[in-house]
Order: structure tokens, then sequence, then C-alpha cells
């Protein structure tokens, strides 16, 4: 059974949006309060090398895999860039869609430079193309580096994406990660509860950040202090790189029952497999993530063939 769960609706969000919102932010969260979102935005982030190589399915390859398992798996939302969508979205309309606004690649490294990824598309842009494609467009994402040296011209950005967001009924998902020469460890339980507290701050809906890590402590447990700091912020768990599906999906229950997360954002250990094994991935992470499953249950039908 899925998780009641009564929306509050922003105070930004006009009268004349708020059902619209409302439609949105139940379209993603089937009605659940939590969200599983298949993140597809790593053609930019990460360039080809989550997509070809050693232990990676050659479906992979071809960028239409992702709107394959978007279309044949339970999902909440589907996560990428405002272009690939455009090329792929009219023949997957049934697909609910997050574009993606700001990416950058992996090429520069931190020693170099710190990160700066700005914004490459306006909410409006995506309202108007909501609009005139009549795609499922439930709402936009932005990522931060905080920490990073440019960490101001991204905060200043994701708080008008969020306004602008509201304004025309979007859901904003927030990817928070500390990063730069002035983090000294990025998955330091207490600076990513501070991250998830940044979300809060600006108003966005969810908040995506990585799971923290601290030797001799259970990662669940830590992640009570960021739950704890996003409040009314919905808290996700970037998936990570690819590991075991009972290894993953074990973590995600204890994210969800035992950190207080709100669901996962995830994409590597979804499509780097087959269409038909990722298609069951994505049912036994929305199992767990919408009809509050077990793992053994969740298991069961990933492994069902």
């Amino acid at each position: 059974m899925s998780v009641v769960y009564d929306i509050e609706i922003p105070a930004d969000v006009p009268e004349s949006m708020k059902a619209l919102y409302a439609r949105n932010y139940h379209m993603i969260t089937h009605e659940s309060g939590r969200l599983m979102l298949f993140a597809g935005d790593q053609k930019i982030e990460h360039l080809n090398d989550d997509f070809y190589g050693e232990g990676i399915h050659e479906d992979d390859s071809d960028p239409e895999h992702l709107f394959r398992i978007a279309k044949e798996g339970r999902i909440g939302v589907f996560a990428s860039q405002l272009g690939l969508i455009a090329k792929y979205g009219r023949d997957y309309s049934d697909i609910p869609y997050l574009v993606k606004l700001n990416s950058k690649t992996n090429l520069v490294k931190t020693d170099q430079k710190d990160p700066l990824s700005v914004q490459l598309w306006s909410v409006e842009q995506v309202a108007k193309f909501r609009d005139v494609s009549g795609l499922k467009i439930a709402g936009v994402g932005y990522t931060i580096y905080l920490g990073s040296e440019y960490e101001d011209v991204m905060l200043s950005e994701a708080a008008k994406v969020i306004w602008d967001a509201h304004q025309n009924g979007f859901i904003v998902v927030l990817w928070i990660y500390p990063r730069g020469k002035a983090v000294k460890n990025e998955k330091d339980p207490h600076l990513i509860a501070g991250a998830a507290g940044t979300a809060a701050t600006l108003g966005s809906d969810f908040v995506k950040v990585n799971a923290p890590k601290k030797e001799g402590f259970d990662p669940a447990e830590l992640l009570k202090e960021v739950s704890l700091a996003a409040g009314r912020t919905r808290l996700v768990c970037a998936g990570g790189s690819s590991t075991s599906a009972e290894k993953f999906l074990s973590q995600l229950y204890d994210q969800i029952h035992t950190g207080g997360a709100s669901g996962n954002a995830t994409g590597r250990n979804i499509h780097q497999k087959s269409l038909s094994e990722a298609v069951r991935m994505c049912n036994a992470i929305s199992a767990i993530t919408i009809d509050n499953a077990d793992v053994k249950t969740a298991l069961k039908i990933y492994n069902e063939e």
C-alpha cells in the first residue's frame, strides 16, 4: 500500500497555479509523498563514461535506452536536459519529465578550478516547451556545488529558479553537493545536513544529496541529521556508482525507514543494465519507495524474469 501524504503547497505558488502544482506533485510521487527519480542527466555530467565500457550493457550506448526504461519501468519522474527530451519526448509522451536546467562536464577537476555549473535553460523556456510540446513536464532541477568559490552564482540562480518554477506550477529538485577546494570531506554528515538546510532555505520541494559517510557509523543513522535539517523539503539520496541489487535496495530501505529520506534519485544502478533488467530494477526501487515494500519483496520483483 502506498504511503499516505497530504501535500503542503508553498506560499510562493500563486492561486492560479496551485491545482497544477498539486497535480504535478501527486503525479511524480504517485500520491505517496515519496519520489522515485530516474536520473538521466549524466550524459553531460559524466560524458560517455557511464554509458559505454566494461560492466555496462551495450543497450546503454544509445540515448534512447533511457527513454525506453522510463516508459516501461515504474518511475516517479525522469530527469534529463531539455535538448534530449525535445529529441525523444514525443515518442515517449506518457513519461513524466523533470528538466535539468544546469550541467557541466567532469573534465575540469576540482584541483584545477572550483566547480561552477551555470544555468543553460530558463524556467520560462521550459514552460513554453511544456505548452508547445504537450509533454508532461512536471518540474525542474538545478545543481549547486556548496563550498565552491562560485557558490554565490549558483545560489542566486537557484533562488530565482525556485521562484519562477513555483510561479509556473513546477516542482523543484535541487541537487546539492559540497565540492571545491574549501571542502575537505564531501561525505561529511554535518556538511551534508547543511546542504539539506540550504535547500530548505531556498524553498526547494526536494533535495538530492549524497548519502553521508563516517567511519564506524551506520550511514542510515547519519542520515537522520540530514533529514531533520531538510525540514519540509523532502530528502532523496543519490544512487551513486553501480553496486549489487541487494545492497542497493537494502541501503534504500534503510535510508527511508531509518534515515528519514523520502525516496531516491538513481541513474547508473538502473540504466547501465539491459532494458529488461533495468525495468525490473525500476520496479523494485518503486516497490520500496512508493509501496513501502520490504527488501525481500523488492528483490523478488527484481529477480522475476
